[in-house]
């Protein structure tokens, strides 16, 4: 096979919090705003702030991130150590969308591609190797919308952005990949995503069987 025609290969890059794997910062901050007498705004940003430029790209590590963390919000280890599990331990897959993303295998690439902590790859276990590839962006050291995880991903799979397509939770995630040339669908419930998905897998190829 040519070069120009493995580039023409469909692909599918789906983001991983709140689209394939359930968010839990909703009731993780409802419990802990009302453990610590604060407002829920308050934990989520005693949590996040900062992190665009810090522990999401790799330049802090999880450990000293989650000191920050502590720091804000004034936590013994204890606390520190349940916040952390209410936050990221044993990720909950929506599993009706995981099998739909797994019924494309043969038939198109796969890309997992999330902004994600470091130590998020062991919590996500085996459910990765549904996905060709996963890309985070601590990893790789740069954060959706930043153009460079979405080129990255497509050169790791050898497809072309006009033969992709990206599923996010987020509309910038969403309009960085559409400037790029690829379609791209905004997950706001597991029905129209499915939709979607069943749109895409309609339009790819036979599965190989050799």
């Amino acid at each position: 096979m040519s070069a120009a025609a493995a580039r023409r290969r469909p692909a599918l890059l789906i983001d991983l919090g709140g689209v394939l794997v359930h968010d839990k910062l909703p009731t993780a901050s409802a419990k802990w705003a009302a453990r610590l007498d604060i407002s829920e705004r308050d934990f989520v940003t005693a949590v996040y702030a900062g992190n665009d430029t810090e522990v999401l790209v790799g330049r802090m590590s999880g450990a000293e991130w989650w000191s920050v963390v502590r720091q804000r919000l004034g936590l013994t280890e204890d606390q520190l150590a349940e916040v952390r599990s209410d936050l990221v331990a044993h990720p909950v897959w929506d599993r009706t969308l995981l099998d739909a993303v797994a019924a494309l295998r043969g038939r198109a690439a796969v890309a997992f591609v999330s902004n994600a902590w470091p130590d998020a790859r062991p919590n996500l276990g085996e459910a990765l190797g549904t996905a060709d590839v996963t890309v985070l962006s601590c990893e790789v050291g740069f954060a959706k919308p930043d153009p460079r995880i979405y080129t990255h991903t497509l050169d790791l799979l050898g497809v072309a952005a006009q033969d992709a397509l990206f599923v996010d939770d987020m509309a910038p995630n969403v309009a960085a990949a559409r400037a790029l040339g690829m379609s791209a669908h905004q997950h706001t419930d597991r029905a129209s995503t499915l939709d979607v998905l069943d749109a895409f897998a309609a339009r790819l190829p036979a599965s190989r069987t050799s």
